[in-house]
């Protein structure tokens, strides 16, 4: 028998991505127009940055999808495992923040 697993919708990891690709975008503009010179903004010289969009390749999304999965299950089962060691019968979120320091540096 097949073994199917749920994953994040594609759709929805790409949305996450433009996001944040928009907000770096608009983060680094602010940022680039407090350091640019005065006099040279006057006078047009300077590096002309094209604005470009930020695309995904759909082997890379996918890619991205499954990581976030196994990301989020093994998670979820480490924090299981400092729940049952507690005697908890349910995950609570203090259970998740024992676990994150060490989960972030595995991934």
């Amino acid at each position: 028998m097949e073994h199917l697993t749920s994953t994040f919708q594609p759709e929805t990891l790409q949305e996450i991505f433009k996001f944040v690709w928009a907000q770096t975008a608009k983060k680094r503009s602010k940022e680039d127009s407090d350091e640019a010179d005065p006099e040279v903004a006057a006078a047009g010289a300077g590096p002309s940055k094209k604005s470009r969009g930020t695309n995904i390749n759909s082997d890379a999304l996918k890619l991205s999808c499954e990581y976030l999965r196994l990301f989020v299950t093994e998670a979820v089962e480490r924090a299981a495992l400092v729940a049952e060691a507690e005697g908890c019968t349910t995950i609570e979120g203090t259970h998740f923040e024992r676990i994150l320091p060490q989960l972030l540096l595995d991934f």
